[in-house]
């Protein structure tokens, strides 16, 4: 490989040097349980109560509203069966949408099975909830609506403020999954009526395996880890001192400087996009093109299989995906794509890219000269691209 690309930031990002850098002391040196009355515990705790209380001021909330988890599955999981698990008394019905990360689609399908009604929300073209949809949908026994601020593969914005200002209005509890949005979309939990959040370090710059669920004071949740007292009782297990504070400062750095990193990435996936549009026939952007994450750019090519492209796109040094990557060992179309009525023959070639802090506007030219001669040989090989040209079939 002459170079190498990263263009898979919505998957995972590189881990900053400088919260590697605030996390080392907690491995060997202050290596403390916080849970511990001794001086080494007390130390850790320190940098556990000091992660936590930045972590909810960045937020705008209280310190006891956060709660450590492994990563965003984790957290969407608890929010989910935790809401119903604690208040199916008082109804049994959830609302989200066709296009949520598998985290919270497969946590309803597992409801679904103990008694649970669920409403998925349709989308439009662009993956836009349908707000009417919503309003009609919420009956009294509705506990919760959950729509993800941002979606994972194409990039798509929700109104989240309108549609926590709906449940807002009809008393109905508002989860968001904000993985792909920290760091890149402004939130105020308090500003926008949000009473669930869930977040992920690794997708913006901290370490993989470590979360936070946000959860309002005074709702109702099910304990969500037996075996321990961490988090206040709801969530069991060894407190990660160096994870905890090493997404303390990914979020800290991902927060203070997402205008400027908005501004660069933004340049770069337009670049992108106009450069594709211009230069490559049949090549069709998925998602809205303006409420749409300043990294992400999803593209359909007709006539080609995107796993094809992915490999050869991986062999030339650049890192692309076909879309999420808790779903990259599936052989089934997008769940995205599908609710977005995206035609069925290109929704096998949509291809994600996701730029980082490191891309920069000389990869454009190295990604589109690969880009454009690997359409064009997969399309050679084609037997539909050969039908649309009015060219006998091999076989």
């Amino acid at each position: 490989m002459k170079r190498k690309i990263y263009l898979d930031n919505a998957a995972t990002t590189s881990v900053d040097k400088d919260v590697t850098e605030a996390m080392l002391p907690y491995f060997s040196g202050t290596f403390g349980n916080p849970n511990s009355l001794h001086f080494f515990g007390r130390e850790a705790a320190k940098a556990v109560t000091a992660a936590r209380d930045n972590i909810a001021a960045m937020l705008g909330c209280k310190p006891t509203e956060i709660y450590f988890t492994s990563g965003g599955t984790e957290a969407d999981n608890w929010a989910i069966k935790g809401i119903y698990n604690a208040n199916k008394d008082k109804g049994n019905h959830i609302i989200t949408s066709k296009i949520e990360h598998k985290a919270v689609i497969a946590s309803c399908k597992r409801l679904e099975k103990d008694g649970a009604k669920i409403t998925y929300l349709d989308v439009d073209k662009y993956g836009i909830v349908d707000l009417e949809q919503l309003k009609k949908s919420i009956t009294e026994g509705t506990l919760l609506v959950s729509v993800m601020t941002a979606n994972n593969e194409v990039g798509s914005l929700q109104p989240i403020k309108e549609i926590a200002q709906i449940c807002a209005e009809r008393k109905v509890l508002f989860h968001t999954d904000a993985v792909q949005a920290i760091g890149t979309v402004d939130i105020n939990v308090k500003r926008d009526n949000i009473d669930m959040l869930s977040l992920s370090a690794h997708k913006f710059y901290g370490p993989k395996g470590i979360g936070a669920l946000y959860i309002k004071n005074g709702i109702k949740n099910d304990r969500y880890i037996s075996g321990g007292s961490q988090e206040r009782g709801m969530r069991g297990g060894t407190t990660n001192v160096p994870l905890i504070v090493g997404m303390n400062v990914a979020m800290e750095k991902a927060i203070r400087d997402m205008d400027i990193n908005n501004k660069k990435l933004s340049y770069l996936r337009d670049m992108l996009i106009k450069r594709i549009e211009s230069e490559i026939p049949d090549a069709f952007l998925n998602g809205h093109r303006e409420r749409r994450l300043a990294n992400n750019a999803n593209f359909s090519f007709k006539y080609i299989e995107g796993e094809s492209l992915i490999l050869m796109l991986d062999m030339q040094g650049i890192a692309v995906s076909s879309g999420s990557a808790c779903t990259s060992g599936s052989l089934e179309s997008s769940h995205v794509l599908s609710a977005m009525n995206v035609p069925a023959e290109i929704t096998q070639s949509a291809t994600r890219f996701s730029f980082g802090k490191d891309s920069n506007e000389q990869d454009i030219d190295y990604i589109i000269e690969n880009l454009k001669n690997n359409v064009t040989t997969l399309r050679a090989m084609s037997p539909l691209f050969a039908q649309q040209k009015g060219e006998p079939i091999n076989v």
